[in-house]
C-alpha cells in the first residue's frame, strides 16, 4: 500500500471539501425530489442529465498526482466539480464509493479476451479480433461467480479512508463485477465473438449460439445471485444511467446495508443488436436479458440504440420504468408507443448539439421540435456520447442553459 504524500492528501482533501459543499446545497436536495417525482412518472418538469461533457478537453482535467491509484480519484473529484458547474439536474452523492477488488479470470471476464488493434490516431477507433474464432472455442470460456479480494480491498479502502480523514466518506461498493457493460450480454458478446459474426451466427448455426448466450445469462444471474446470499448488494448498487430515484425504491445511500435485487434499479441494453430485426432481437437477446433484470425493482433499458421497432417487446420485462429514446430512433414514433407506462429518456444526437460546431438556434429548433413532442410524456433529455466539444470549456454549459429555456417555454 502506498503512503500518501502530504501534498496529495492536502490536495484530495480540498478537493472533498469544496465537492461536500456541493453535496449540501439546497439545490441538490431538490433535485433528488425532482428525480424521485419523474420516475414515479408523476408531473413534473423534465430533468436534463449532462452524462459526458469530453471532459479530457477541459482545462480542469488537469491532475498533479503521480500515484496512479489516488490519481483516479483526484480525476473524480476534479471532473465531479466541473459537471456541478453545468446547471443541469445530476445529483451529487456526498460519499465517494469505492469497488470492491473482484477476482475475476485472469484471461478476461469469460476467461477470454479480445485482442484490440488500435488506429495510432489519439482518442481514434480500433478494431478487435475475437477469441472465439470456432464453435469448440466454448469450452474455453470460464463460469463467472462473485469473489470479492478482501485483502487488496481492504488496503484500498484503509489508504483512501487514511488520506481523505473525516473530510468526506469512504465506502465501499461489493456488488458483482458482472452488472452494467461486464454484465450486458450484448457488449460482451460482440467481444468475444465478434459484432458481424454475432449477427452471422443468428442465421448460420443459431443452436450453438443460444448455447452460448445460454451460458452468459446463467453466469451472470449466478453472480447476482452468490451477491445477493453474500450480503453485498446495497443502496451503493443503484444504476439506471440517469439518477437513479425513485418513490417506490430507497434512495442511494451509503450505510452498506445489505439489500435484495428487488430493492434497487438495473440497467440493460443491447446496442450491439441494432441493426437486427425485432424477432431476433427477441429471440436471442431480450429473452436472456429478461432473467437478468426480472429480480431487480426497476429497470432502465436502452443506451445508444434505435429501440423504434422494439418497445412493444420491451414490454415483457414486468418492472421496466425507463426507455431510452436515441439519436438515431423516430422519437414521434417512440413517444407514441411508450405513452404514459414509462419514463421517455430522450437522447439528442451530440454531433449536432455541442461536438461539431455551436449553433444555439438549431439547439433550440431541435429541441422545441423533440421536446414538442414529447410534451405529454414523462420525459427527461440526456446529453452523453460526448467525444469533443472541440476544447471549448463552455459549450456544455450554454447547451444546457438554452434546454431549460425550452424547458421554460413549454412547460412554463
Amino acid at each position: 500500500m502506498t503512503i500518501a504524500a502530504t501534498s496529495d492528501t492536502a490536495l484530495l482533501r480540498d478537493l472533498a471539501e469544496q465537492y461536500m459543499t456541493v453535496c449540501s446545497t439546497e439545490r441538490n436536495a431538490s433535485r433528488r425530489e425532482l428525480w424521485r417525482t419523474h420516475n414515479s412518472l408523476k408531473p413534473s418538469r423534465p430533468p436534463i442529465y449532462m452524462r459526458a461533457f469530453a471532459w479530457s478537453e477541459m482545462p480542469a482535467s488537469a491532475c498533479e498526482i503521480q500515484d496512479p491509484f489516488l490519481r483516479s480519484w483526484e480525476n473524480w473529484l476534479r471532473n465531479h466539480l466541473f459537471w456541478a458547474s453545468l446547471g443541469d439536474d445530476s445529483v451529487f452523492e456526498p460519499w465517494i464509493a469505492m469497488p470492491a477488488a473482484h477476482i475475476t479470470p485472469a484471461g478476461g471476464i469469460w476467461g477470454v479476451s479480445p485482442t484490440f488493434h488500435k488506429s495510432g490516431t489519439e482518442r481514434g477507433s480500433h478494431v478487435w479480433d475475437a477469441p472465439l474464432k470456432t464453435e469448440e472455442d466454448l469450452s474455453r470460456l470460464i463460469p463467472p461467480h462473485h469473489v470479492i479480494n478482501e485483502v487488496a480491498t481492504a488496503e484500498h479502502l484503509e489508504q483512501l479512508s487514511e488520506v481523505f480523514g473525516d473530510t468526506i466518506p469512504v465506502v465501499v461498493d461489493r456488488a458483482p463485477a458482472y452488472r452494467t457493460w461486464n454484465g450486458d450480454i450484448s457488449t460482451q458478446l460482440a467481444y468475444i465473438r465478434g459484432l458481424e459474426q454475432m449477427m452471422v451466427d443468428m442465421v448460420d448455426r443459431p443452436d450453438w449460439l443460444h448455447k452460448l448466450v445460454t451460458f452468459m445469462r446463467d453466469g451472470i444471474v449466478r453472480t447476482h445471485e452468490q451477491a445477493e446470499e453474500a450480503g453485498d448488494w446495497s443502496y451503493l448498487s443503484h444504476e439506471n444511467q440517469a439518477m437513479s430515484y425513485g418513490e417506490e425504491l430507497r434512495d442511494p445511500a451509503a450505510d452498506n446495508e445489505p439489500v435484495s435485487r428487488k430493492d434497487l434499479w438495473y440497467f440493460a441494453a443491447s446496442q450491439e443488436t441494432t441493426g437486427v430485426g425485432p424477432a431476433m432481437f427477441d429471440e436471442f437477446m431480450l429473452q436472456y436479458q429478461i432473467p437478468i433484470m426480472e429480480p431487480f425493482g426497476l429497470v432502465a433499458y436502452g443506451c445508444c440504440e434505435d429501440l423504434s421497432h422494439k418497445i412493444d417487446l420491451l414490454r415483457q420485462v414486468p418492472n421496466l420504468r425507463r426507455i431510452a429514446v436515441a439519436p438515431r430512433a423516430d422519437v414521434a414514433s417512440c413517444v407514441e408507443q411508450i405513452g404514459d407506462d414509462y419514463v421517455v429518456s430522450y437522447r439528442p444526437n451530440p454531433s449536432e448539439m455541442v461536438s461539431n460546431g455551436f449553433d444555439p438556434d438549431y439547439v433550440r429548433t431541435v429541441m422545441r421540435r423533440d421536446l414538442g413532442i414529447c410534451r405529454n410524456s414523462t420525459v427527461d433529455i440526456t446529453l452523453k456520447d460526448v467525444e469533443t466539444v472541440e476544447h471549448d470549456p463552455d459549450r456544455a454549459r450554454r447547451w444546457v442553459g438554452i434546454v431549460n429555456e425550452v424547458i421554460d417555454e413549454l412547460w412554463g
